[in-house]
């Protein structure tokens, strides 16, 4: 029987440009020729899209459906797909790709998507965060204020260089307030530039920013950055990408199945990179095998 999938493509993600999404939308049908698969190939025309794609592609009967962007798409569609009998591939080409390289899905479309077809599958968990599901990561602070940025103000020129921009300029604009972390009952109080809610282990391009996290463990890694001079922030940036982050003073490394986060006004977080507005508490949780995934 010939298997049956939706390939839903972001036509932005990753270079700014809409006349992509043609040309991916052609190399997808290419693609499930080759492979021998009858595949729905759909692009999203607007922020949320995906999910409404994913949603009615669900209630079509579909159960196999692939992701073809960076990570808010598969947040998008692994949002409709999670705690469900269905199985997500993913065809990574955005910004970071922090939850495809965590998992080893290759970056290269012919070869991602012979993995989301035929790979074998893996259960991960989840995270949510004020009701908001992630996969990869969550957080407040300055890499959501840098969310906030990216996705209010960048209509054309995107890409990881585009994000490390926009957060070379907001480290010293940006003022952190006070907050105090719960993680199953150990309190912290911070006036944190970060707090990272973490699944997987990194930002994408090899920026470890939980090196100890693990997308099945049935738990979140919550890193707290304290505030910190913008010059000393960026002399330290080296300690991510070598995965020593817990070696600079002033972080705290915590791990848990619940967060709570209190501040003296309303919250920007972000989950898998796109903004949201909370209250002054925000609460969060893990989501034990919550998805099945196509790796290789």
């Amino acid at each position: 029987m010939t298997t049956r999938l939706a390939v839903i493509i972001n036509p932005i993600s990753g270079t700014g440009g809409r006349g992509h999404g043609e040309e991916r939308a052609r190399l997808a049908e290419a693609l499930a020729r080759e492979h021998g698969v009858q595949a729905q190939v759909l692009v999203s025309e607007y922020a949320g899209h995906a999910r409404h794609l994913a949603e009615a592609a669900l209630a079509a009967g579909t159960t196999t459906m692939l992701a073809w962007g960076g990570d808010g798409t598969l947040n998008e569609v692994a949002s409709v797909l999670a705690f469900r009998n269905a199985v997500l591939g993913v065809i990574p080409s955005g910004s970071g790709n922090g939850l495809a390289r965590e998992l080893g899905i290759p970056l290269t479309p012919r070869d991602a998507f012979a993995v989301a077809v035929s790979g074998r599958e893996r259960t991960i968990d989840c995270g949510e965060l004020d009701g908001h599901l992630f996969f990869n990561l969550g957080g407040i602070g300055l890499d959501a204020h840098v969310a906030h940025e990216f996705a209010t103000h960048t209509t054309t020129r995107r890409g990881f260089s585009r994000y490390l921009e926009i957060t070379g300029r907001e480290l010293f604009r940006y003022a952190p307030d006070e907050h105090t972390i719960a993680v199953d009952g150990t309190v912290v109080r911070s006036r944190a530039l970060m707090i990272v809610i973490a699944n997987g282990r990194q930002y994408g391009n090899g920026a470890l920013i939980a090196p100890q996290a693990r997308p099945d463990d049935g738990a979140l890694d919550v890193v707290v950055i304290d505030n910190r001079p913008a010059w000393r922030a960026l002399f330290q940036i080296p300690y991510v990408f070598t995965g020593q982050i817990a070696r600079v003073p002033g972080v705290t490394m915590l791990r848990g199945a619940s967060v709570e986060i209190a501040s003296g006004r309303p919250v920007i977080f972000h989950v898998d990179g796109e903004p949201f507005v909370g209250g002054a508490r925000i609460t969060g949780r893990v989501h034990a095998a919550a998805l099945r995934i196509r790796v290789r």
